[in-house]
């Protein structure tokens, strides 16, 4: 039984990226198939793919979630309406049920609820949130960046495809991408599929139960439409960008297992609800063939999910690697192409 301790790894503070580089397309990308590894470009992405194959994006927005009101750093993560949603806050226990707070620009929001896991319950009285946020709220960077937000996050922590707005982090793995390079793929004779998972506050959630069983996995809306589903369940093999797509294409493929025999698809269902899918070692992928993922944080729920597809074995020498080459970590990080381990 794998436990927590399992998943840990060394890691030096400086290999930690907190700022994009100037290029989209100059990041490395690390690829590891079974216990080979080859240092490669982003740009070498291109030469690894296989006409027939569909490479699957997350196409979530990242919302300006972050924001000051009366003196508190509030950082949206779940609506529950148009209107009311629910922020973590540092010292939320300091703050009363119905206080009304008041922004920078002078929106009030009055506080409906407390939570200890999910912070503050807000109702924003005001008449368009998004509008407010974009005029007054920040990109909500990582804490591991240990710095505030800047303009130029604004772009950089976005993919160039985001259309729907509903993600409070950004699917990173796709920030690597340009214009150029997404029409690359089309003209190697893959195809493009852009799905939706809107990126939850427990991407960041730290793993506080050594028992794997006992940790509470975070739930996120997704959706992958019927005509989408066809597209996919007729590829020569699925690339998922980022574990976002990951999660959602293997949540559709669980939803198909499910159906009747003769209702059921090659890979996957439509899907369009919440998931809570927690990939650990010694899950059967339905789904992906390969992933493109950037480097994640020791004992994360991530890390977990590239050693269940790849080998812990495998990412743990994989990760040592990158160490000593120096790759550049987490979310404005370098990359790692990764080969589903034979079953």
């Amino acid at each position: 039984m794998l436990h927590t301790s399992d998943f840990d790894f060394e890691l030096p503070t400086e290999l930690i990226a907190s700022h994009p580089l100037h290029r989209r397309d100059a990041s490395r990308m690390l690829v590891v198939n079974g216990t080979a590894v080859a240092d490669k470009h982003i740009r070498d992405f291109l030469d690894y793919l296989q006409p027939g194959d569909v490479v699957v994006f997350n196409n979530s927005k990242v919302i300006p979630a972050r924001f000051n009101a009366s003196g508190h750093e509030i950082t949206l993560h779940t609506a529950v309406s148009d209107k009311v949603w629910w922020g973590l806050c540092k010292k939320f226990n300091k703050i009363n049920v119905d206080a009304v707070l008041t922004l920078d620009d002078g929106t009030q929001v009055k506080v409906l609820d407390k939570d200890d896991e999910s912070g503050l319950k807000l109702e924003f009285l005001c008449d368009n949130v998004f509008a407010v946020l974009d005029k007054v709220g920040k990109m909500p960077l990582p804490p591991y960046m240990k710095r505030a937000a800047e303009t130029e996050d604004r772009d950089r922590y976005q993919t160039v495809y985001a259309d729907p707005v509903g993600s409070m982090a950004a699917p990173t793995a796709g920030l690597h991408f340009t214009p150029e390079l997404m029409q690359e793929i089309e003209a190697r004779g893959a195809k493009i599929v852009k799905i939706t998972l809107h990126v939850g506050a427990g991407t960041w959630m730290p793993v506080k139960t050594e028992d794997l069983s006992q940790h509470k996995m975070h739930s996120e809306w997704c959706c992958i439409t019927p005509q989408q589903a066809d597209v996919i369940n007729n590829a020569k093999r699925v690339i998922a960008v980022g574990t976002t797509s990951m999660r959602t294409l293997e949540s559709a493929a669980m939803d198909n297992g499910i159906l009747p025999k003769q209702d059921r698809k090659a890979r996957i269902a439509p899907i369009c609800r919440s998931t809570n899918i927690f990939i650990t070692p010694g899950y059967k992928f339905g789904a992906v063939d390969i992933l493109l993922t950037n480097f994640h944080l020791p004992k994360s729920t991530l890390f977990m999910l590239v050693s269940a597809f790849a080998g812990l074995d495998e990412m743990k020498k994989a990760y040592a690697h990158a160490v000593d080459e120096k790759y550049r970590f987490f979310s404005y990080g370098d990359c790692c192409l990764l080969f589903k381990k034979g079953e």
